[in-house]
């Protein structure tokens, strides 16, 4: 018998937030919380569909369009709103056609599509990801054929961005790095840059021929769509070239359609054009072409300014009840005398906070009080409710 080419491949673990669920589900206990998904729950514990996104739904049905495929770029309107919604309507970017827009499997899709296009099409092959980061980062980095280093971002014993650890690392990497930076809400500690220290970051790109790769997977969920985008707005304002990933799985509750958009940066719409045929090959060999339905929903609220209206009045409505459970989890700590105070998780931002939690004492909320969460200390706050958040506290407070 032949021996097999696959005899020497060695197991991986599997991926320390998506085998959470599988751990949470096979609990038998009433009492157990879940605070690693990376999806919005509501007050009951379920994702919900939002208004907006029913009648969309309904209406796209009720049409009974054939399923073809689209464009490789995707829905051609859709990627217009992406830019007005990213940029802002009356942007110079815009209206310079400077950019181009592509339709992706998601906001993962679009990072591994823009890796793609700056390894092959412009010769990058480092790229450099905060320290924590979304573990998904280096990975995709990584099998795209990148060497992947990292720059200092979170300081443990202050609660916050080390920022001059951040710029000294970034002013020490190699000219052409491909930067992964995290426009808002950072995964996973929910701490982000001020204006004056994301100008600092850009002055550091241009001197240092750095290519940003700015992540916007959670627009919406600081203070607003536009507060949230400021970050991208500089960059454009900068005159630098640079990559946007942006993601509707969270602001639509579309996560199992993957919807999202790549946004490549040029100096001219010659530019943008000659990129758009690369990234059409990239999507080709990846995927072919972007899923339809999940993208009409998108574009149909993102064209029409009532259905936006009450798109962001919804949107709102989830980023209020994420803020609520921040405020509601410090306050339960303080209210039992907790030896740590937690009043940090009200300074972060997003769905995710970084407790500060050890991996040991991860375990120890799993074993004892059926409380899952990532091992490096990031919960999902979304996982927070008026029924459990007090049973969560007392469990942190019991392992602390």
């Amino acid at each position: 018998m032949n021996k097999s080419i696959f005899s020497t491949v060695t197991a991986v673990p599997d991926d320390p937030i998506l085998s959470l669920t599988g751990k949470f589900l096979a609990d038998p206990r009433d009492c157990k919380v879940n605070l690693g998904v990376g999806m919005y729950l509501d007050e009951n514990g379920v994702t919900p569909v939002l208004d907006v996104v029913r009648e969309a739904e309904l209406a796209i049905a009720a049409e009974h369009r054939p399923h073809t495929y689209i464009p490789q770029t995707g829905l051609p309107l859709y990627d217009r709103l992406v830019q007005e919604l990213i940029f802002g309507k009356d942007s110079e970017i815009v209206s310079s056609k400077r950019a181009c827009t592509v339709q992706t499997l998601g906001g993962t899709g679009a990072l591994k599509l823009g890796v793609d296009l700056m390894h092959w099409a412009c010769g990058l092959n480092i790229g450099a990801t905060s320290k924590p980061t979304w573990t998904n980062h280096n990975d995709i980095l990584r099998l795209a054929g990148y060497s992947v280093t990292g720059y200092r971002y979170y300081d443990a014993s202050s609660n916050s961005v080390d920022f001059c650890a951040m710029a000294e690392d970034l002013k020490a990497l190699p000219e052409k790095t491909l930067v992964i930076l995290h426009a808002c809400c950072h995964n996973p500690t929910g701490y982000d840059l001020s204006v004056d220290q994301w100008m600092e970051v850009i002055d550091i790109c241009r001197a240092r021929h750095l290519i940003p790769f700015l992540d916007m997977a959670y627009q919406g969920f600081k203070k607003g769509l536009d507060e949230d985008a400021q970050t991208i707005r500089l960059f454009a304002d900068s005159g630098l070239n640079f990559l946007a990933a942006s993601s509707f799985s969270k602001s639509f509750n579309l996560y199992g359609e993957r919807i999202g958009a790549l946004t490549v940066v040029t100096q001219s719409e010659d530019e943008a054009q000659r990129v758009t045929t690369h990234l059409k090959t990239c999507a080709r060999a990846n995927y072919s072409n972007p899923p339809t339905f999940g993208g009409r929903i998108v574009e149909s609220v993102l064209a029409d300014p009532e259905k936006f209206k009450r798109w962001e009045s919804e949107l709102a409505g989830m980023r209020n009840r994420i803020l609520a459970m921040r405020q509601a989890l410090a306050d339960e700590m303080k209210a039992i005398g907790a030896k740590r105070d937690f009043s940090f998780v009200t300074q972060q931002a997003g769905m995710f906070s970084f407790t500060g939690l050890t991996p040991k004492q991860v375990d120890q909320l799993a074993n004892e009080f059926g409380i899952y969460a990532v091992r490096n200390g990031r919960i999902c706050v979304c996982g927070l409710n008026e029924k459990n958040v007090k049973y969560v506290a007392r469990s942190f407070a019991s392992v602390l």
